[in-house]
């Protein structure tokens, strides 16, 4: 077991800061839902199996949230076993600022003022610039409609610090009862679907936070397990390709009836909370094995191509849509009429390009800058510690 006076040697390698793999699977995510998008724009999604399979790769979002899970609730986890100290709830909500709302709010900007199609109100701009589009009737417009899975990410990342101190009220810091608690509150929240909530025309509260706790909850799950003595999961975890299977598996189901119908058809309760399920299925499947275990042995996933894509994730995911909607005309495709491969070539070298450059031109800059001012203000000084306490170190994967 892990006490609270851990030696250097004692404290597990994934309660460190930075898992090279993460960043390459965050890239993969973003790249999963990239193709999701052409699919549905060129028609393909409605091409039959293999169509239908790329129109599936909407789970890839499952990924990107259980990956906010674990890297944002794994602090959390490492306090509760007395090896770290996450950061002030202040200074967590400005780093999570920082790493949201510069490139967004640049992005929201120029898609609405200068993509055909994409503006619109006031509503429409208060909405955007406010990540309330979840909330506010017909104000997923064009270029930004991805926008709804970020408006629930963010969601998350506000309510995430009422949790934990929720968490420690209800249970003290006791790792005995953490796990049971999550997977109780992920379970529970698959029956979100069938509350009765009236809401506003266009307006679904499946798209609202708790429809997608569990896919939060399978990287929170993780995080505690990361932190905590080995346990038979973690042995699991060190069965790679049976892990993908699972996950293989899990994705075929959700290409079928089971997870909701073809295309954008709104899916019964029941199929929303088997897709959620499914989901949750995948992203733990996938991460599991790059947390659990030797983070050297994932060559692949932290090479440079795949840290480069990671780093630049979060420029392809909130561009690639004005990027894909400017291709059509740009090239003289019509939308809905084929061409999958020559537009989705064209799109993933384009949006990787503007991607780039949104993070050397304004989220790299926009860190930098608050970093400076948090260090002229002093907030969020480091807590005391020892080189046994590496949680407090600073992490360099993308959501930390």
């Amino acid at each position: 077991m892990i006490s609270s006076t851990n030696s250097p040697q004692t404290v597990p390698p994934q309660a460190r800061g930075f898992v090279p793999a993460l960043d390459g699977m965050r890239g993969l995510a973003a790249l999963g839902v990239l193709v999701t998008h052409v699919a549905f724009q060129t028609g393909e999604a409605q091409s039959g199996a293999i169509g239908r399979a790329f129109g599936r790769l909407d789970l890839a979002v499952a990924v990107f949230f259980a990956l906010s899970g674990f890297l944002l609730w794994r602090p959390h986890a490492a306090k509760a076993r007395g090896i770290g100290q996450p950061q002030s709830t202040v200074r967590y909500w400005i780093s999570r600022a920082t790493r949201i709302l510069p490139a967004y709010w640049v992005a929201v900007v120029l898609i609405l003022l200068f993509l055909p199609g994409a503006g619109g109100g006031y509503q429409v701009w208060l909405a955007n610039l406010g990540l309330a589009q979840v909330f506010v009737p017909l104000t997923l417009t064009e270029g930004l409609t991805q926008m709804w899975s970020l408006s629930v990410e963010v969601a998350f990342y506000v309510l995430l610090p009422l949790f934990a101190y929720l968490m420690v009220r209800l249970r003290g810091n006791s790792a005995r009862f953490r796990l049971p608690l999550l997977l109780g509150v992920s379970v529970l929240a698959l029956t979100w679907a069938f509350i009765p909530i009236p809401t506003p025309d266009a307006i679904h509260h499946d798209n609202w936070l708790p429809g997608y706790l569990p896919w939060f909850g399978a990287g929170m799950v993780l995080a505690e397990l990361a932190v905590g003595p080995s346990t038979w999961m973690h042995r699991l975890a060190h069965r790679r390709v049976l892990l993908t299977f699972v996950a293989f598996v899990a994705f075929v189901l959700s290409c079928t009836d089971l997870a909701g119908p073809e295309g954008l058809v709104r899916p019964e309760p029941w199929q929303y909370a088997i897709k959620i399920a499914l989901g949750a299925i995948i992203s733990f499947s996938l991460i599991a094995p790059l947390v659990l275990r030797d983070q050297s042995q994932h060559r692949f996933l932290a090479s440079p191509l795949a840290l480069a894509i990671g780093r630049w994730s979060y420029g392809l995911f909130i561009w690639h849509l004005a990027v894909l909607n400017a291709v059509f005309p740009v090239f003289g495709i019509v939308p809905f009429s084929g061409s999958f491969f020559y537009v989705l070539a064209l799109t993933v070298v384009l949006s990787v390009a503007v991607a780039s450059a949104s993070y050397a031109w304004v989220e790299e800059p926009a860190r930098v800058a608050v970093t400076r001012w948090e260090k002229r203000r002093h907030i969020g000084e480091p807590a005391k510690g020892n080189a046994a306490n590496p949680v407090t170190t600073k992490a360099t994967n993308i959501e930390n």
